[in-house]
């Protein structure tokens, strides 16, 4: 919704100021976009043992659009075109006000997460039944010359049924078969991604949750959501601390760790994201995949030419090069591994790839 701290939220957790703030609604209009580091101790460790001056973290992208108000899917508020900028996301932060202030502008008398909630949801999910019928229409036609796009249009019709019943494309029972990823992966459905709400609440409810944010995990709990808690206004006064002072500031708010940490873990975990670790004399550098993926697959993420010309990965594991101190005393133990192409990186491996082409 406008005016729920989203903007706020947006600056301070990607520690930048280009999304504008004001106390009225539909402040944003363009969507802005802030590519931010993924913090990861474990890199840090590795980058000090093998004593290299560059620290590259794996990265990610946020995108700040306008509020979505009732109506949204019909051109209410600032239209749907803003939809758009959803469909294009891998997971949705959907910043919920559960804060009571007087003096900030909310579009409704007083704040109501599970409303506020509920008519966000609801544009989304009409958004993606206008675009579904669409395609029903289409699929209708197309079927009459071939038969085999049959099972597309027969999931297709269930979850228009699934839409029209105000639930979302994520609920679909049978989210595994092959008509609905093609369909998925054609339509990039709003309700087919994963949602973390993000708790705005004020600095005392950081460490006693208040009846806002006991409705918000309700409803996430209903729909298998994650849920954050954080307080932008807070965030926005860490984003001038180096570490150090950042870690006793949240200390004293009686905080273990900052709103972008939370983001981010929480994401890492709905998508299934791990991270492998490279390193040479240059720099210690961290990389992002699937949980799952393969050797070859991993090589791919730095250069496809490392994929297409995929010899072997010389596999440490983190806690393996911790132990030892370093790659040099790694292969002395025999702890260093050799894989192949069926190999499935883990969470914290440290990978180098050889690869000709």
């Amino acid at each position: 919704m406008p005016n729920v701290g989203k903007s706020t939220t947006f600056n301070a957790l990607t520690k930048a100021q280009n999304a504008a703030v004001a106390n009225y609604p539909f402040c944003t209009i363009e969507p802005n976009k802030a590519v931010v580091p993924v913090p990861d101790a474990r890199l840090d460790t590795l980058a000090r043992l093998v004593a290299v001056p560059n620290v590259i973290h794996a990265t990610i992208e946020f995108v700040d659009i306008a509020g979505l108000v009732k109506g949204a899917s019909k051109g209410e508020g600032l239209g749907n075109q803003f939809l758009g900028n959803i469909r294009d996301a891998d997971a949705v932060v959907h910043v919920v006000r559960c804060f009571d202030d007087p003096n900030v502008v909310h579009i409704s008398p007083q704040p109501d997460p599970l409303t506020d909630i509920e008519i966000v949801n609801t544009e989304l999910m009409l958004a993606d039944l206008e675009q579904l019928e669409r395609k029903i229409e289409k699929l209708t036609r197309q079927v009459k010359g071939d038969k085999k796009l049959l099972p597309v249009l027969e999931t297709a019709e269930s979850l228009q049924a699934l839409l029209a019943a105000g639930q979302p494309v994520s609920a679909y029972a049978e989210s595994d078969s092959e008509p609905y990823g093609e369909l998925v992966k054609e339509l990039r459905f709003l309700t087919s991604k994963p949602v973390i709400y993000a708790a705005n609440v004020d600095e005392a409810s950081l460490t006693e949750e208040n009846e806002y944010v006991t409705a918000v995990r309700q409803i996430a709990d209903e729909h298998g959501a994650e849920v954050v808690t954080l307080c932008a206004k807070l965030e926005e006064e860490l984003v001038s601390l180096d570490p150090a002072e950042r870690e006793e500031f949240l200390a004293l708010a009686g905080i273990e760790e900052g709103g972008l940490a939370q983001v981010i873990r929480r994401s890492y975990a709905m998508l299934d994201l791990i991270s492998f670790f490279t390193k040479n004399n240059r720099e210690a550098r961290a990389w992002t995949v699937r949980r799952g993926s393969t050797a070859p697959q991993a090589a791919g993420v730095i250069h496809t030419d490392f994929e297409k010309g995929f010899i072997r990965a010389e596999v440490i594991p983190y806690d393996t090069f911790i132990e030892f101190g370093s790659e040099t005393a790694v292969k002395a133990a025999g702890a260093m591994r050799v894989e192949g192409k069926s190999y499935v990186v883990q969470d914290g491996d440290v990978i180098y790839f050889r690869f000709n082409v």
